[in-house]
């Protein structure tokens, strides 16, 4: 079979089923592909649960490793990612569970204590004023979906931030997509229309990217080799 590079781990040309099957047959550095493709999704769906980043990776790199110990299980009935952030959440509240934190989500967002996280990119292309400017932007969006009972969140976090669609989200956590549109739909009313105009680059909220990507995928691929 022609090798694989894995500076193209994101490249669409090479199915995730092809990955799998080497994976399977012996060529576990592979594994590091399906991290690298996955690991800003599961991030974001973790953290839409937890705000504490040392938590959220290692709990992160649990998934990871079970998901790689688990991996002959994977039928392909739908995508490793949909699996992978399936077992993540199962993950996340099993955690919760352990701490006594399991979150009532029919409870108000009064009622729940929020922090706020706020990642800064690294982009030496803005001057410092436009920095400050999307940055506070960022923050304030942040705060607005911190706010959100965990229900509602999680499907705005995976589907406006991270572009999953309706159906993927339905498997993910296990509810109908009605019920999906619907906390959408609510979650979306719930934030400001303002926060979206001074919001234009929202895909670098909650971001898991440079160091931190590499430090998850380095941790468990050193595990597994």
């Amino acid at each position: 079979m022609e090798p694989i590079k894995i500076s193209d781990f994101n490249s669409h040309k090479i199915p995730e089923s092809e990955i799998i099957k080497r994976i399977l047959s012996g060529e576990k550095e592979l594994y590091e592909i399906l991290l690298r493709r996955n690991n800003q999704k599961l991030f974001r769906v973790i953290r839409s649960y937890i705000n504490d980043i040392a938590e959220i990776e290692d709990i992160m790199q649990n998934t990871y490793l079970k998901a790689f110990e688990k991996l002959y299980q994977f039928k392909h009935a739908s995508s490793y990612t949909t699996w992978l952030i399936r077992i993540g959440i199962n993950e996340v509240l099993a955690r919760l569970k352990e701490k006594e934190k399991v979150i009532d989500l029919n409870r108000r967002p009064s009622e729940i204590k929020q922090n706020t996280i706020l990642e800064i990119p690294d982009n030496n292309q803005l001057n410092p004023e436009k920095r400050i400017i999307i940055n506070e932007a960022k923050q304030l969006l942040e705060n607005a979906i911190d706010s959100l009972d965990i229900k509602y969140r999680t499907v705005y976090m995976l589907r406006e931030i991270e572009g999953m669609k309706i159906k993927e989200i339905s498997e993910c956590l296990d509810v109908s997509i009605s019920n999906v549109k619907v906390r959408l739909h609510r979650a979306k009313s719930m934030l400001k229309e303002k926060l979206y105009e001074l919001t234009a680059n929202k895909e670098d909220v909650f971001g898991f990217g440079f160091s931190k990507c590499d430090r998850i995928t380095d941790t468990v691929m050193c595990k597994i080799l």
